[in-house]
């Protein structure tokens, strides 16, 4: 799956489920959490994640590195269909 697939496509939740469709609000390098989403947020993004690109996300993933904004999802979510 390409780099822009995956930012698309964790943009579009993003939007969707935290911005009410207010695409304008969320820009790559903005910080997520606490601006964006708050802690039952992250649970629904992990479900997110795991549902539609099939990875594990594993506790010790679920950190201010993996989940500060939409570029290190991206990141993350690379590295992890890359394994």
């Amino acid at each position: 799956m390409l780099i822009t697939d995956i930012n698309h496509q964790i943009r579009s939740f993003l939007v969707a489920s935290f911005l009410s469709g207010n695409a304008e609000r969320l820009r790559d390098d903005e910080t997520l959490l606490g601006e964006v989403i708050d802690s039952t947020g992250v649970l629904e993004l992990v479900g997110f994640l795991q549902e539609r690109f099939g990875i594990t996300v594993d506790d010790e993933d679920v950190n201010q590195q993996n989940l500060a904004s939409v570029n290190s999802l991206v990141s993350y979510v690379s590295r992890k269909m890359a394994a």
